[in-house]
């Protein structure tokens, strides 16, 4: 089957979408209207607009009258480059012509259309209209007006319908902008079609092929890559992947290197400008953003506590594995600097004063609310301690790589030097686990980080198998959709709240990598396909999932980014194992 059988109807514009590769509009369905939500943030005129989850669209009450002027019922029918609307006046056709506009293809015939967008100022014209305010916004047409009215309804919300007598291949044309000046030329609807799906076809063809099971998904994770990419703005120095275009519009640090694990099968460029994006906006000391949108930067916050905030140090892990398919030497080349100067900031600034590192933002570690922070900041955690350990040794090989031996060396004795920290001071003989301190302190929470130390390979037998027999046991992480982030015995377990317990499909990702390391093959392979199928239980792809049910807690984000690229790569990694078997 072709992507676009496979993916008929998986966007249905009430819960996914219609949107396409770099644009901010995405097209959705109330009942029988439609609407269009920017994915934007507007942080200077937040307290105009509302924060970016709730601002109402840009444009809303979008529908097609009947003879008494009540919007007409109409069917979705929906393929990644194409949206068709079936009413009783025929079919009316949807596509992006570019990432500002949104063509329409109507049927012959006379028609009335209705629609009501926000804006400052408004104007109609001879083909149709434009409004201007936060966002401009260009109604065009080559159909024949019949009528085109246009009154302010509201403050700030202009109402506009308009006839139109249609003669086949006539369109109508939305153009919404930042810019001042619009795009009005009347394309070739067959021709913008036909554009728009080979754009998405190409993109299919590019990546590697999967055993048939995991195929239908594979596919919808390969839309959920493209479709969410936002093009490049302001601050948007790259194309890159917002974690979710309806949820989270912009880009998070650690979330672009688990997106980089995608894109490296299809693009090495994209994969590359996911780490690039992050490295560009790099502070004088090392320090890299927390997030970016296109407006500007968080990396300080006042709340919970009063800190910078960053993310977990993975660029060096992911830039290897971005060189690992594209064998890119020139890549390390480029990054290596800013890589060693972003870890000397975890080395410099965030000191624990015993050899490790600690977490002084709760944000900073990802793992917003946790319960490991309830008691407070700074926090030695063993997930921090690992990444910075597997930092300095792929920090070691990619010295190595580009001809820099004595690097190499001294990452290399850093990273044994981390791990023997970590068993020196975070080891929890009667606990069997590594433990989190807060003040010198350790946390009772127990969370399947505390498990997270297998991934540096540099642990005695016996701590080993005491984490192993920990991760395996089925009555604290291991769970029928594994792996529950807290345990479920723990008094702060919670299936449904973030952090605090569901599973997170780029922490299992870590221990697949994890088991690996250490040569437990058939339990990474294990983790890898439950990971897979826990992924597969729902049609979206969701931020999270209930470690016990496998459902979407209600305020795990859809369409998700790292979520999509880790069932890619793990998919890849499956079919592969599968064929030389």
């Amino acid at each position: 089957m072709t992507f676009s059988e496979l993916l008929k109807n998986r966007i249905d514009l009430t819960h996914i979408p219609f949107t396409d590769r770099g644009t901010r509009l995405m097209l959705f369905r109330r009942e029988n209207e439609l609407y269009i939500r920017l994915a934007e943030r507007w942080e200077k005129i937040q307290t105009r607009t509302g924060h970016y989850r709730l601002r109402p669209p840009i444009l809303k009450e979008f529908a097609f009258l009947g003879e008494e002027g009540q919007p007409i019922a109409f069917e979705v029918e929906s393929y990644p480059y194409l949206t068709r609307l079936h009413t009783a006046k025929g079919i009316f056709e949807f596509v992006f012509t570019d990432t500002e506009t949104l063509l329409m293809r109507m049927p012959a015939g006379k028609h009335q259309l209705q629609f009501t967008a926000q804006a400052e100022r408004g104007q109609i014209g001879r083909r149709g209209g434009d409004l201007h305010g936060f966002r401009n916004i260009a109604y065009t047409t080559n159909a024949k007006l019949i009528s085109n009215e246009m009154s302010l309804q509201a403050d700030e919300w202009y109402h506009i319908k308009v006839g139109l007598e249609v003669e086949r291949g006539n369109v109508f044309l939305l153009n919404i902008t930042p810019r001042l000046g619009f795009n009005r030329s009347i394309p070739d609807a067959d021709k913008e079609i036909k554009d728009a799906f080979e754009r998405w076809d190409h993109w299919f063809k590019a990546a590697p092929k999967v055993v048939e099971h995991y195929r239908e998904q594979y596919d919808y994770a390969w839309w959920v890559m493209r479709a969410g990419l936002l093009s490049q703005r302001f601050y948007f120095t790259r194309e890159a992947l917002s974690p979710s275009k309806i949820h989270y519009v912009g880009v998070w640090q650690w979330d672009q290197f688990f997106h980089a694990l995608a894109f490296r099968h299809v693009d090495a460029r994209l994969a590359e400008d996911q780490l690039r994006i992050v490295l560009d906006h790099q502070r004088p000391d090392g320090m890299l953003p927390d997030a970016i949108h296109d407006e500007g930067l968080v990396t300080h916050l006042t709340l919970p506590v009063e800190a910078d905030v960053t993310k977990p140090p993975l660029a060096s892990w992911a830039a290897l594995k971005i060189f690992e398919s594209s064998q890119h030497n020139d890549f390390l080349e480029e990054v290596y600097e800013p890589l060693v100067h972003w870890h000397d900031w975890w080395v410099n600034q965030s000191s624990d004063g015993q050899g490790l590192c600690e977490y002084r933002h709760p944000f900073s570690s990802g793992l917003d609310d946790s319960p490991l922070w309830d008691v407070g900041m700074p926090v030695t955690a063993p997930d921090l301690n690992t990444y910075m350990c597997v930092q300095q040794e792929s920090l070691a090989q990619i010295a190595d790589l580009i001809g820099r031996p004595e690097d190499a060396v001294r990452f290399r004795d850093a990273a044994k030097q981390t791990a023997q920290n970590m068993i020196s001071s975070l080891w929890d003989e009667n606990c069997g686990m590594f433990m989190a301190k807060h003040n010198g302190e350790m946390i009772p929470t127990k969370t399947v980080f505390s498990l997270l130390p297998l991934w540096t390979g540099q642990l005695p037998e016996k701590i080993q198998n005491s984490l192993l027999n920990h991760l395996v046991d089925p009555n604290l992480f291991w769970t029928k959709y594994p792996l529950a982030t807290v345990s479920i015995h723990d008094p702060s377990f919670d299936a449904m709240q973030m952090w605090r317990g569901p599973s997170w499909m780029n922490i299992n990702y870590l221990f697949v990598e994890a088991l690996k390391r250490i040569n437990q093959t058939e339990l990474a392979t294990k983790l890898r396909r439950d990971t897979l199928e826990t992924i597969m239980q729902q049609r979206d792809i969701y931020e999270y999932y209930n470690p016990i049910t496998g459902e979407r807690p209600p305020k795990a984000a859809p369409i998700f980014g790292w979520t999509s690229a880790v069932f890619i790569d793990l998919a890849i990694q499956e079919s592969r194992r599968i064929e030389t078997n």
